[in-house]
């Protein structure tokens, strides 16, 4: 927008009213501002990364869901929300600095700000993998099942369900966590995922089976909410959250849109000519996917 002298000061100057989002890796200021960059990158600058670790291994980056997703588009959604209800307040519209690096940490600050959950090395801690209470196991039929039993009744139900012969007051002694992984983890390969469902049914517990990609839509659960639809090429998706009452998002089911897809119909409805479309697309201004592949 900038490089066609369209900033921000140019087009508050013309309605003051705009909100305008500048969504960059590193931020508008700054030694890195011009410097290139992945959702790695980004997560890595903002301290996150390092404590996305298991013990003895190396930072796990968690596909580019983090930077890119939620402290990109899920910030710059959230920072347009708020500039909307302040200019219902001022009359007045703002300037957005979204960043990836920030907008990373931001979505992390519960670690920053709770540095006890993270005394220890990483990979020894009670949420990132330490506690043998808060961890997946492997189960006998090679799938997984995901344990969260911190609070104490919870730890209980686990040690019921998988008929441990432990003193479950010893949950929280940490010099016992790596034997007690291991006496865990050969209980649990003793059943397969289906059997351990069956055994945790009730509500009171938090072991859950880990659902690969092809098989959320089957879940029970899912499948009374429809939390997932299958789009034309037969894809699970999931629809659009969180559920609003009056005004629910409505999926749409045809197949994911490509970059310039849609050219031809934006153009059209902001009143250009078939003529000034094609020539936009002959310099190269704009790209029309469809005549690509002809």
């Amino acid at each position: 927008m900038e490089k066609l002298g369209l900033g921000p000061a140019r087009l508050l100057e013309e309605n003051p009213k705009l909100v305008y989002v500048r969504l960059s890796g590193f931020g508008q200021n700054g030694p890195y501002k011009h410097k290139a960059g992945h959702d790695i990158n980004y997560i890595a600058t903002s301290g996150v990364l390092s404590m996305l670790k298991r013990k003895g291994e190396k930072p796990t980056a968690p596909q580019n869901l983090l930077a890119d997703f939620a402290g990109g588009g899920l910030t710059s959604a959230f920072g347009i929300v708020t500039a909307l209800l302040e200019r219902e307040r001022s009359g007045k519209g703002q300037v957005i600095d979204a960043n990836m690096v920030e907008g990373s940490a931001y979505v992390a600050s519960f670690l920053f700000c709770n540095r006890f959950l993270l005394q220890n090395a990483p990979g020894e801690n009670m949420l990132d993998t330490g506690a043998p209470f808060y961890d997946t196991y492997q189960t006998k039929d090679g799938k997984f099942v995901s344990v969260g039993a911190i609070e104490p009744k919870f730890y209980k139900r686990l040690v019921e369900g998988l008929r441990l012969k432990v003193d479950v007051g010893d949950q929280m002694n940490m010099d016992n966590w790596p034997r007690m992984k291991q006496v865990i983890q050969d209980a649990i390969l003793q059943h397969t995922r289906a059997e351990l469902s069956e055994i945790f049914s009730d509500n009171q517990n938090c072991v859950m089976p880990v659902l690969d990609y092809d098989e959320v839509m089957q879940d029970s659960h899912n499948k009374e909410r429809r939390s997932f639809f299958r789009d034309s090429n037969g894809n699970p998706i999931p629809i659009p959250a969180p559920l609003l009452s009056r005004t629910p998002g409505i999926p749409d089911k045809g197949p994911q849109p490509e970059v310039g897809g849609h050219t031809r119909e934006v153009l059209m409805e902001f009143g250009f000519s078939e003529f000034e479309i094609n020539e936009l697309i002959h310099q190269g201004a704009v790209h029309d996917t469809y005549k690509s592949k002809l």
